[in-house]
């Protein structure tokens, strides 16, 4: 905002705020990720109240809210800089607390419901290669300083390609995951509690392993498997800064980044004949619709399926009927 306001709501505003959190966090099971962009969300649109009102957003202030203050918050974020899918999430974080002061019998949810989201462009999936991506799998530790850090970077890529993980629960994996050679499978903790098994491959175990081998601290129950220079939890701005390294150096766009692993294993999944269900159950997507973003990337192998396998589309110019 133009304008930083150091009291941006009245306590009893503020005391609501803190309710809605804890409810999203204890009933709903909110990431963390998504409980820190919806209470930023939310400070920003109390501050931009206490701008349009000349004094602390109040609860009053919401009771009847009209489309037309909203769109008033959302011109002043776009004039910021904010593009449609921020301003999405934006709406969405005030909607969300405006329910909760509705069911407490607060305010009216009516105007904000009302309210359109902006359009935003659908962003497809980039996959990387079956080639490119066995490659930053493989040589994941050619530019590691030391060889236990060289050994981390292969586990950590090779969990994002060959199990599909998010980078975030790759890195929350505890010490003694992974530890049993024979697993086929592991428990992963995804988005809002949800819990998936994923399959293991012999490559991901390896590669876990040898890393369990090198690490130079206890990899047991209660802290995090993978751990940073001096020992703490790893985070993943270093796997990021690792692969932004490792591309320049095999010559891979910028779209080559650690959450492109995740994407290449599904549309690899997908292109060798695996059903959207099971790919869903794998990524673990809470909505089919989400998983459904890889048949647009990998239409032609759709086009093939569609051509081989319709009856019509099998027919030969010669087999149409006289006319």
């Amino acid at each position: 905002m133009s304008e930083t306001f150091l009291v941006n709501a009245s306590p009893a505003l503020l005391a609501e705020k803190t309710a809605w959190l804890r409810a999203l966090e204890e009933e709903r099971r909110s990431a963390a990720n998504t409980l820190e962009a919806y209470e930023r969300d939310l400070r920003q649109f109390l501050s931009f109240l206490t701008g349009y009102h000349g004094r602390p957003a109040d609860t009053a202030d919401l009771k009847d809210l009209r489309p037309v203050d909203l769109r008033a918050f959302l011109a002043a974020r776009r004039r910021d800089g904010a593009g449609a899918k921020t301003l999405g999430r934006g709406l969405a974080g005030v909607r969300s607390f405006i329910r909760h002061l509705e069911r407490r019998g607060l305010a009216s949810a009516a105007g904000a419901k009302a309210m359109r989201a902006p359009r935003q462009a659908k962003n497809l999936p980039r996959p990387l290669s079956v080639t490119d991506a066995l490659q930053l799998s493989e040589d994941a530790g050619a530019l590691g300083t030391e060889p236990w850090i060289s050994a981390r970077n292969v586990a950590v890529l090779t969990l994002l390609y060959g199990c599909g993980l998010r980078i975030s629960e790759a890195l929350d994996l505890p010490g003694n995951a992974l530890s049993d050679p024979g697993a086929r499978s592991m428990p992963v903790t995804g988005k809002g509690g949800k819990a998936r098994l994923v399959p293991l491959l012999p490559a991901v175990l390896a590669g876990v392993a040898d890393y369990r081998r090198l690490c130079p601290y206890d990899l047991v129950a209660g802290e995090p498997l993978f751990r940073g220079h001096r020992g703490g939890p790893l985070r993943p701005q270093i796997i990021q800064r690792e692969m932004q390294k490792l591309r320049g150096a095999l010559g891979l766009p910028d779209t080559a980044t650690p959450h492109a692993l995740r994407h290449s294993f599904a549309t690899h999944l997908l292109a060798a004949g695996g059903d959207l269900r099971t790919i869903q159950d794998l990524l673990g997507h809470a909505s089919l619709s989400t998983t459904q973003n890889y048949t647009a990337v990998d239409q032609n192998r759709l086009m093939t399926i569609y051509e081989s396998a319709h009856p019509r589309a099998r027919r030969r110019p010669s087999d149409a009927p006289a006319s």
